[in-house]
């Protein structure tokens, strides 16, 4: 098998490599360094392992690099079977059961507002571009899916007309996820994801002290302040730091996606595709969190959102006094 881990280790805890790999060969394939797919093995293991060696049962060691090869190619499984030398079959549930591990330890790896303090939080995205109080940048991306079968496959057709689920994330400064919402077709507008998660709900019900900031197919309201579409003079300088701040979200997006390429296109079920892009958002942070390489990040793509539901007076009052106080 073309792992870079020997089959019959020794000391499985250090999982001595098979030979001096380069770098730059285990960042391509699998987007870890040799550090940091020992400890996704370390972490892994007790989810994935087998009970038993019979049937030539994959280790821990050969299953994490399968199914982080195909995570970071997006190639076909066959594809993905011929460069690992195993069959289709093994290969679709060894992806299965290690995205699926991945996906169980989301609570741990994605939290909301994040990991620090809040006041650091927050400092960190004022120092962008000295917009204050925000604890996180929120958008929708949309990741290509094949067409499903079933009396739904059209809820699944987006505004630029191919079959997409449309996957919701907060981030901070640093472009570590710190929420996200997969389970939407990619019909479904941004803002109505919004409205039925969980994090709407509870930072309308004031259990956050700080804002998001939003792009302009949100709603305005007193925790997600959104840009002015006709600035005046001190709107202007609100506007620029806000899309300098808000850009966070968009990094993070071509970060994961650079980083994961089967997100460019999964040849998945949709229920499937959103186990996958959760467990690929779990990878990016544990990537961010250990100091993994960052990929080259390609310009992201606009898609020009409309807004479907108006601006809550109270927060265009609130951000009123962000210019005035902050702007002016």
């Amino acid at each position: 098998m073309a792992c870079p881990f020997l089959r019959d280790v020794v000391d499985e805890e250090a999982l001595v490599l098979r030979r001096a790999f380069r770098r730059d060969h285990l960042y391509e394939r699998y987007r870890f360094s040799a550090d940091g797919i020992r400890y996704l093995c370390r972490l892994l293991g007790p989810r994935i392992k087998h009970r038993t060696a019979r049937s030539h049962a994959l280790s821990v060691e050969q299953m994490v690099c399968v199914a982080l090869r195909f995570f970071a190619s997006g190639a076909f499984l066959y594809s993905v079977g011929d460069a690992e030398q195993l069959n289709k079959a093994t290969i679709c549930r060894t992806i299965r059961s290690v995205c699926l591990a991945i996906k169980a330890l989301a609570d741990v790896f994605i939290s909301f507002p994040g990991h620090r303090r809040l006041c650091d939080i927050k400092e960190e995205f004022y120092r962008i571009a000295g917009f204050p109080n925000v604890i996180g940048a929120v958008d929708c991306t949309h990741i290509r899916i094949k067409a499903p079968s079933g009396a739904h496959e059209a809820d699944f057709v987006n505004r630029k007309s191919f079959h997409s689920i449309n996957v919701q994330m907060v981030c901070n400064a640093d472009c570590v996820i710190s929420n996200v919402v997969a389970k939407w077709p990619g019909s479904v507008h941004d803002s109505r994801i919004f409205r039925a998660s969980e994090i709407y709900q509870c930072l309308s019900q004031g259990e956050f002290s700080g804002v998001l900031l939003g792009d302009r197919g949100y709603g305005c309201q007193p925790f997600l302040l959104t840009p002015f579409t006709d600035p005046q003079q001190a709107q202007q300088a609100y506007n620029h730091a806000h899309a300098r701040t808000r850009a966070r979200v968009e990094m993070t997006f071509g970060l994961l996606k650079a980083r994961f390429h089967c997100l460019h296109k999964l040849r998945v079920s949709p229920v499937r595709a959103c186990d996958i892009t959760v467990a690929c958002a779990v990878l990016h942070n544990v990537a961010c969190l250990r100091k993994e390489r960052a990929p080259r990040v390609p310009p992201a793509m606009d898609w020009d959102n409309p807004a479907i539901f108006p601006d809550d007076d109270s927060g265009r009052l609130l951000r009123d006094q962000y210019v005035l106080n902050y702007f002016s």
